[in-house]
């Protein structure tokens, strides 16, 4: 096989995104040692509209957009995301040959007063990003006021600390990466947060048409990552999952099986269908289609109809 000699990595320019960016570069140098490995920074759109949430503004596809103009003009070869930032429908020229190694997926729970989400008094905000967290915190915890926060993790944790919120939900992986984790008050276990697909993974997206590029990357990929990822995916794709809905999807490895866990909950916290499934690993795709079945016929589709309808006031 032919070795790259030169390889450039689109990446948002978040301290976060670039952390990301800097781990792959260095893993492809320990590789290729004769390649020159560098970094194209950008601002995305999902970067700099900051008043409204994701949900409001076109979803998580916005922090990527720029990224695959990059590949597409030759800017870049490629570009590496958070998984959970990825839209599950990636379609044609694109491609994700590359799920790396899983770190931690849970939500973390940060605070500057509070030990946990169930110290917290009446009344008491909690800020997060996702529907799928407020949903779920909403839901064990409806004494709580939960309210939007938009921002790259230090902009968060600002407004934390200026009495903005009483206390935040974060990825605990990003706090984790960015040396961060003495702010972490509490990890948040999966069966009090069902995480999204893909978090806590990266992922790698290229040119379909770049089929040598696939094997160089090859090293990087991690087999259980990648079947976990893909049951993940399969159930966020059968639901028609965005961030307009709340909805989580979260899969382990168990020695040769694949367990995997969806939900999808009304945004309010007053409904939350589970369903979860157990099989091969190579049948990951096919046992997230049989948890998104079993959530529609608990009424998930409905839910999801309602709130992806264009007459919902708060759609789009």
């Amino acid at each position: 096989m032919s070795q790259p000699s030169r390889l450039v990595i689109a990446t948002r320019a978040s301290r976060l995104a670039l952390w990301q960016a800097y781990h792959v570069r260095d893993l492809l140098v320990a590789h290729y040692p004769e390649c020159q490995v560098e970094l194209l920074e950008m601002t995305t759109k999902g970067d700099r509209i900051l008043d409204r949430t994701l949900s409001k503004i076109g979803g998580k596809g916005l922090f990527i957009k720029e990224l695959e103009t990059a590949l597409l003009d030759g800017r870049a070869d490629l570009a590496v995301h958070s998984l959970k930032d990825v839209p599950v429908e990636l379609t044609s020229p694109f491609a994700l040959p590359v799920i790396m190694p899983r770190d931690d997926p849970r939500d973390a729970f940060v605070s500057n007063q509070y030990a946990s989400l169930a110290d917290m008094p009446a009344g008491a905000v909690v800020g997060t990003s996702s529907l799928r967290r407020q949903a779920q915190v909403k839901h064990a915890f409806p004494q709580l006021v939960v309210t939007p926060l938009r921002g790259n993790l230090d902009t968060r944790l600002a407004k934390l600390d200026r009495g903005e919120y009483d206390a935040i939900i974060l990825a605990a992986v990003g706090l984790k990466r960015l040396e961060l984790s003495h702010r972490i008050r509490n990890k948040v276990s999966v069966e009090a947060s069902l995480p999204s697909a893909g978090q806590g993974a990266l992922g790698i997206e290229i040119l379909e048409s770049r089929p040598e590029l696939a094997e160089w990357l090859a090293p990087l990929a991690c087999a259980n990552s990648t079947a976990c990822s893909l049951a993940e995916r399969a159930v966020s794709r059968a639901l028609g999952g965005s961030c307009q809905v709340p909805l989580a999807a979260y899969a382990e490895v168990e020695g040769d099986e694949i367990f995997i866990r969806g939900l999808v909950a009304e945004p309010d916290g007053s409904e939350v269908m589970r369903a979860q499934a157990r099989g091969p690993l190579d049948a990951a795709e096919q046992l997230g289609n049989d948890v998104a079945c079993n959530l529609m016929s608990q009424g998930a589709d409905e839910v999801l109809a309602r709130l992806l309808s264009p007459d919902n006031p708060d759609h789009g």
